[in-house]
């Protein structure tokens, strides 16, 4: 059990080390066509890369903008603001996949909130445009001429769904009303109006929770249902169990208080049905917490009773955490791999649970017969009463 607890904690070490350096992806990234761009920038949200050439000279522009996890059935597009940092006013890069296959890449320049994409003039000179799709990333190359000689630009992504070769309104909550910022050529330096410390306040959230509320907390629900079947752990697993799930509590509370300044950090944008189910899962363990201190000795009258309400609400605990965490990694996107992790560790614990449920119940029935044997008269003719008249000599008649 000890080798799982190390597992856990490396894994979550690990998780938090990768949501942290993200930053350095992009730079990693070698395009098939064998294409070199000098600088790239990790966009904060949506699954966005941006990789770039900048000629000061020529004030040209050579871009290849990356959008990672998308399928045909979604648009994407690239802008530069010359007015303002939002939407209205951008003149942008769309791109999409037909119903026959065939990629389209266009201009739009945005005029109002309400757009529906139509194709048009930029404000500036566009050359070189496309656009490709592969193992759902979808990629658009551009050269651009920008019409004033800042270095500093302001950029917004997107994507949305499709309606046949239709674009429509993308999300107005979430990552969806974050992705917009300025980016220097120059250096490289980006800001947004998500920005970087509000992603990694997300990161360090899932990865709390998860640890926590998803992992810690089935395992202490494994020690106490099954190390104490053997006496030889008896009162040990007692101890590891409490001590498994105070560490869960604390770090879960933790993770549980990120959220919600996350919350109060993000006007409205809100994840309702993973806030609520937040809420209940912290209220159930501080029920949890609270009960273990009122909890009756095994003799109580009352330990029947409180043995039911402390199985059913731990096991309404795991199962409502494990559903929350997946609702988090749906808000979070982040690599699938991640997400294939958790589900593997998930997976181990339940393949465990299922042998260990085996196992302790051959131990148990095995247990009984051996005491069932113990207890059972022995036939041996002059003892112990076991010749069927108390222990005495049986007299003739």
């Amino acid at each position: 059990m000890a080798r799982t607890l190390n597992l856990v904690f490396s894994l979550a070490i690990l998780m938090s080390l990768a949501f942290s350096s993200t930053a350095q992806s992009c730079k990693s990234y070698a395009f098939s066509s064998n294409k070199i761009f000098r600088a790239c920038n990790d966009l904060p949200v949506l699954n966005s890369y941006l990789h770039w050439n900048y000629d000061s000279s020529s004030n040209k522009l050579q871009i290849a903008y990356r959008h990672t996890g998308i399928t045909s059935s979604k648009w994407v597009a690239w802008a530069i603001n010359p007015t303002s940092t939002g939407m209205a006013g951008s003149q942008a890069l769309v791109a999409y996949q037909q119903n026959d296959g065939t990629m389209r890449a266009y201009t739009s320049p945005i005029s109002s909130y309400q757009t529906s994409l139509q194709e048009g003039k930029l404000s500036f000179h566009v050359s070189d445009l496309s656009a490709t799709l592969a193992s759902n990333e979808l990629i658009m190359f551009a050269t651009i001429e920008l019409s004033n000689t800042s270095t500093t630009v302001n950029q917004v992504w997107q994507d949305g769904p499709l309606s046949g070769n239709a674009p429509q309104i993308h999300s107005t909550s979430g990552s969806n009303v974050q992705s917009m910022g300025t980016l220097n050529l120059l250096s490289g330096e980006s800001s947004s109006t998500g920005g970087n410390g509000k992603i990694r306040k997300r990161n360090i959230h899932g990865v709390l929770n998860a640890v926590s509320w998803g992992i810690l907390m089935p395992i202490g629900a494994l020690i106490a249902r099954y190390l104490k079947v053997f006496k030889s752990a008896d009162p040990a697993w007692f101890y590891l169990h409490a001590s498994c799930q105070s560490i869960a509590y604390i770090v879960g509370v933790a993770g549980w208080a990120t959220g919600l300044k996350l919350g109060s950090e993000s006007a409205g944008i809100q994840y309702d049905a993973h806030r609520t189910i937040g809420i209940i899962l912290f209220c159930l363990g501080t029920l949890q917490v609270f009960a273990l201190l009122l909890r009756p000795k095994a003799d109580h009258k009352y330990r029947f009773y409180w043995n039911i309400y402390h199985h059913l609400v731990g096991y309404t605990v795991i199962i409502l955490s494990i559903i929350n965490i997946f609702k988090g990694f749906n808000i979070l996107n982040p690599d699938e791999k991640w997400k294939n992790a958790y589900i593997g560790v998930i997976v181990a614990l339940a393949l465990n649970a299922v042998w260990l449920e085996g196992y302790t119940w051959y131990v148990v029935v095995k247990r009984k017969s051996s005491e069932t044997a113990g207890k059972r008269p022995q036939f041996t003719n002059g003892s112990n009463g076991a010749n069927g008249y108390g222990g005495r000599p049986h007299q003739g008649v």
